[in-house]
């Protein structure tokens, strides 16, 4: 009886998962299955690879939106990592922000971060990434476009793209 139960259990929470919508058809934010192939760009953002990637380190505020495995943030804002993280040098670290729909204190906390790193300046050149095929990265670009940034780069190969081209990596904590 207990082994059917756990069946019907299984079988109800993986129709769950396939009904689910994949994007916001309001906002057209990707929701779920966030590892995937990207085929397409968010509007009015330009994608880059990891060698013009690397020719706008210093030149412009990079944008990690990887998120933070098994990490806990606290009402306060701190966050309690379960594992540590290494990201481009220099680029500031906003996990969860690339999420479809985003935890609580989330969304405020990304924008007004990106408000302080561009200085207010929405033409300040941005440069957004993840991991290879993934939607958070493109979510994050798609959030800045729509919030009035005009000079949106998404580094789609991400930290992934990062490595493979040689480039090392360094600590990272998220951003305060």
């Amino acid at each position: 009886m207990k082994t059917a139960a756990a069946l019907l259990l299984v079988i109800a929470t993986s129709a769950s998962a396939q009904d689910a919508p994949l994007f916001d058809p309001v906002t057209g934010y990707r929701l779920t299955a966030y590892r995937g192939v990207v085929d397409s760009v968010p509007e009015g953002v330009v994608r880059i690879d990891a060698r013009q990637a690397a020719a706008l380190r210093g030149k412009a505020v990079f944008l990690d939106v990887t998120p933070a495995e098994g990490a806990v943030r606290d009402a306060e804002g701190t966050w309690r990592l379960a594992m540590p993280h290494a990201t481009i040098p220099g680029a500031h670290w906003y996990p969860e922000a690339g999420r479809g729909i985003q935890p609580a204190g989330i969304g405020a906390w990304f924008a007004d971060g990106v408000k302080r790193l561009t200085r207010g300046r929405r033409d300040t050149r941005v440069v957004v990434f993840c991991l290879a095929d993934c939607w958070m990265s493109w979510n994050a670009a798609r959030r800045l476009r729509r919030a009035g940034y005009t000079r949106i780069n998404w580094f789609s190969e991400g930290l992934d793209g990062w490595k493979e081209s040689g480039r090392t990596l360094a600590d990272a904590r998220p951003d305060r």
